[in-house]
């Protein structure tokens, strides 16, 4: 045998050298998870039940017991006076008169303000002009009407043209040829033989002076004295010579003939003189009126020309009677209603005189006093240039009142005469008293939801309460009382659990611990309750609950979450 087949004989025979074998690595991934899974299990045993008392205490318990229990509807109002005007007009014009101050006490229809009122009184001279000419035509369509039917067989007076006083023609309307209707004007005649002079007085001697008073006039330039009457005294004052107030007064004296509108004079009512002279005016201005309608055959008449009273100046074209009588009734009715204009007119200017005095409408206290004695006052531009729209402002603080809005699912529930406690922002600790004086039934609409306004009127003296901080304008929170339960059986609002049937929560087996806290809140059990009446804070249980009954109240500062994060 071979060195080399030695070798390889002695190879088989050895033994063969075994590695030891390795544990499977699933074996030991299971020992871990195992592992894990026993520490999750605890931490989130000790977690669960850190949790439960966590969310435990997220319910207050509250006893069930018996209370007094006042049913209020709140809302809040604005202090204000029992009444207030602010004194204010339409017109403008220089303030005469204002005599009084803040703070003074007016009674009611006391005068606060005269303001001059020189362009009414023009306006008034103006309107009873008119309402005199309106007058005049009426008579003389009248006239006219019934001559007519009087004298239907004879006409010839009236179709003649006469002069119907002394003086001087100044203007002619019409011409020969004319078609004239009755009534209508033909010429102006100015009367010289009277004359007319309007002088100031002051106005505490005016005020003893009466229409139909013997007066003297002093021709200025001449220092002639002519006798005459008053004719006429100014409603009101006016501001005369140095701030002083006067009165116009009108005196008629007779012309002599040499008077005209451009001579000036003064006056004197027995000892007392004008304090300034003034210019004569004519006496009066006639208006010659038609008789007749139809066409104007003569006139022989020129501005200028003198005339006497009853003087034949002109004749009308002689037509049918019935055509006369019906143009002179349409005249008759036109100068009726011209004369009802004219009066109103003037009823209106007078009506405005009122205007210029302004009085207070109630009693009270002056707050603000804008506008003095001399202060020129225009409501049209106090806006724009910044000066007060009123003239003054008046409280009557004899009492205080607010209102507050109910909604309608409340105002069923509130009558005259409850009881309302109150509270204003602005006074601390201070409560204040009251009672519904007032229901408004006009309701204000707003997104779907109707509110009522309710009057309150405050118990005490305005004045008392506003020496005790109580002012107009301050806001204030406000409980009508609507009904006083008595003692009955309790438990907060928030306990309440809304769905179709109210419960409670109260607690079941196990869910208290030994000491009587709340343990679990997952024993907490559902008890149906029967609900009375409510306020904003408690509601009182007719059924399901006992005195000493505890209930548990969810804790909106509390939630399982928070319990969580704390965790």
């Amino acid at each position: 045998m071979s060195e080399q087949s030695t070798v390889q004989a002695s190879a088989k025979e050895a033994p063969k050298f075994k590695a030891p074998k390795k544990k499977k690595k699933w074996v030991k991934r299971l020992i871990i998870l195992v592992a894990a899974l026993a520490l999750l299990v605890f931490i989130l045993s000790r977690c669960m039940a850190g949790g439960v008392q966590s969310v435990s205490g997220s319910y207050l318990p509250t006893p069930v017991g018996i209370q007094e229990l006042t049913v209020a509807v709140t809302g809040p109002g604005t202090i204000k006076p029992n009444d207030s005007y602010r004194a204010t007009t339409l017109i403008k014009g220089e303030i005469l008169t204002a005599p009084f101050e803040e703070g003074d006490t007016v009674e009611k229809d006391d005068v606060l303000f005269t303001i001059d009122a020189s362009d009414v009184e023009n306006a008034i001279k103006q309107a009873r002009t008119g309402v005199e000419q309106a007058q005049l035509s009426v008579k003389s369509a009248q006239l006219n009407y019934d001559s007519l039917l009087r004298t239907q067989s004879d006409n010839t007076e009236d179709r003649q043209v006469k002069a119907n006083a002394n003086g001087i023609i100044t203007k002619v309307y019409v011409d020969p040829g004319d078609t004239v209707a009755a009534g209508a004007p033909i010429a102006d005649i100015l009367d010289r033989d009277n004359m007319k002079l309007e002088v100031p007085f002051h106005s505490v001697n005016a005020a003893g002076f009466y229409v139909g008073q013997s007066a003297s006039v002093t021709v200025s330039g001449t220092a002639e004295v002519l006798y005459g009457t008053i004719t006429e005294i100014a409603a009101t004052d006016s501001v005369g010579l140095g701030g002083t107030l006067v009165r116009n007064v009108t005196i008629t004296v007779q012309n002599p003939g040499a008077l005209s509108d451009t001579s000036m004079g003064s006056a004197a009512v027995g000892d007392v003189t004008s304090s300034a002279s003034g210019t004569f005016q004519y006496g009066e201005r006639k208006q010659l009126l038609a008789k007749y309608s139809g066409e104007l055959q003569t006139l022989t008449l020129n501005e200028g020309d003198r005339v006497y009273d009853g003087q034949i100046l002109g004749e009308f074209k002689e037509t049918k009677m019935q055509d006369q009588i019906d143009a002179a009734a349409i005249q008759l009715d036109n100068a009726r209603l011209a004369l009802r204009n004219a009066q109103d007119s003037l009823e209106r200017a007078q009506d405005s005189l009122e205007d210029y005095t302004i009085t207070s409408p109630i009693t009270g206290t002056v707050i603000e006093k804008n506008y003095k004695e001399g202060d020129n006052y225009d409501p049209s531009t106090a806006s724009s240039t910044g000066a007060n729209a009123f003239l003054a402002v008046i409280y009557d603080m004899s009492r205080l009142t607010f209102d507050i809005n109910v909604s309608e699912m409340d105002v069923v529930r509130v009558q005259a005469g409850q009881k309302v406690t109150f509270t204003a922002d602005a006074l601390d600790g201070q409560e204040f008293t009251g009672v519904v004086e007032k229901v408004n039934i006009n309701g204000t609409t707003q997104n779907g939801n109707t509110s009522y306004p309710v009057t309150v009127a405050v118990d005490g003296n305005g004045q008392d309460l506003a020496a005790e901080g109580l002012l107009p304008g301050m806001s204030v929170s406000a409980n009508i009382i609507v009904e006083e339960v008595g003692s009955v059986l309790c438990v907060p609002v928030d306990a309440i659990q809304r769905s179709e049937t109210p419960y409670v929560l109260v607690a079941g087996e196990g869910a208290l611990d030994e000491n009587g806290g709340l343990a679990d809140f997952t024993k907490l059990e559902q008890r149906p309750v029967e609900l009375g009446r409510n306020n904003d804070e408690y509601i009182e249980v007719l059924s399901g609950l006992e005195e000493g009954d505890v209930v548990f109240i969810p804790n909106a500062a509390s939630s399982f979450m928070s319990a969580m994060m704390g965790m």
